[in-house]
């Protein structure tokens, strides 16, 4: 953090195009993997582990592909719990109906399936846009959890719609323990989290900026924005169908559509207002801020008021401070948490000199 960015120079296109082109940013990346994967194991409880720190990380990834779809690329969408739902009933199906299906590849196939999905309730972002486009995507949410309700095959004829993950199995070895989900949750969003930095950097992620600026003008310089929004919606609903599995495997243990409802879609779209639209780090802070959040309330209003506490007052009181937080980013910081931690970061560069 209080470092000088200056005298540092890049000889070639290569060294320039790195992820982290700083030197001191690619050691603080390093050092934060390596605390989140070699530290946090040691010192967190069992109930950190499998009751916030995984939901932040699946939220993560989900905020990611949103973030993808709708800050990169400008495509509104209220459908991101849905594509989730496809990912996590696509990878079960796939383990219950192949023989020696690895989990890795179920869970790939099954963002694969919320990909072909989302392509098809993205055709509409063709001709329309804006408010008209969330109206079609939240068809989506309510299509996709109807059917999976509807035809049982989905859910093996289970007759409560309610089944159990199968067991998480990679190489012969069970992850059946909260620190092994966690380090499996962790090790799939940093790879993913990497891979969508690097792609919205590179000539697929420009062109999805275009779009997002001025659709008319990229067309103008040979942009074709079919093929754009299609596959920000492609990419959108992997990385969605990704962490839904991951949040049936790792973090419910059940496959459920109503696991997967509309409060999911708009948590999901809180999660970038709040962290950031636009931003891959703003994913990570959004979703770590709506699950603690809750928490944080409850824990505050017992130890104010403890046992006279009203039913359902702190549920309320909830909701009405998402409410407030919502309004007060889009008037006061649009660009939400991570333009918060960039301004900070600007200033301690400045340090001790006044800006």
């Amino acid at each position: 953090m209080l470092y000088r960015e200056a005298g540092q120079f890049k000889a070639t296109y290569q060294e320039d195009q790195q992820i982290f082109p700083i030197r001191q940013d690619r050691v603080g990346m390093a050092v934060i993997l390596a605390f989140f994967f070699a530290a946090v194991p040691l010192i967190a409880s069992e109930y950190w582990l499998q009751a916030i720190l995984i939901p932040v990380l699946i939220f993560s990834l989900a905020a990611i592909g949103l973030n993808i779809l709708t800050g990169y690329a400008g495509q509104l969408s209220l459908g991101s719990a849905a594509f989730m739902a496809v990912g996590a009933f696509g990878a079960y199906n796939f383990m219950l109906r192949i023989d020696g299906m690895p989990f890795l590849l179920a869970v790939v196939l099954g963002g694969l399936c919320a990909a072909v999905v989302g392509v098809a309730f993205g055709l509409p972002s063709l001709r329309i846009k804006g408010f008209y486009l969330a109206v079609a995507t939240l068809a989506a949410q309510f299509f996709i959890v109807w059917a999976l309700v509807k035809f049982s095959w989905f859910s093996n004829y289970s007759s409560s719609g309610v089944i159990s993950a199968q067991e998480v199995n990679i190489l012969g070895f069970a992850f059946d323990t909260p620190i092994l989900k966690y380090l499996l949750t962790l090790a799939i969003v940093a790879v993913l989290a990497l891979l969508a930095k690097n792609l919205v950097r590179s000539a697929t992620g420009r062109r999805w900026m275009a779009v997002r600026d001025m659709d008319v003008a990229a067309e103008v310089i040979g942009i074709r924005p079919m093929r754009a929004k299609l596959s920000a919606f492609a990419v959108s609903s992997f990385y969605c169908g990704v962490a839904g599995a991951l949040y049936a495997y790792t973090y419910l243990g059940t496959v459920e559509p109503e696991g997967f409802n509309l409060d999911l879609s708009f948590k999901i779209l809180f999660m970038i207002i709040i962290g950031g639209v636009g931003s891959m780090l703003g994913s990570f802070l959004g979703a770590a801020f709506i699950v603690l959040l809750p928490i944080f309330l409850n824990v505050s209003m017992h130890t104010m008021f403890g046992d006279s506490l009203p039913a359902g007052l702190g549920s309320n009181l909830e909701l009405i401070v998402f409410g407030g937080l919502i309004i007060f980013f889009l008037i006061v910081e649009p660009h939400g948490l991570a333009r918060l931690w960039a301004l900070a970061k600007d200033k301690l560069r400045l340090w001790p000199f006044p800006h």
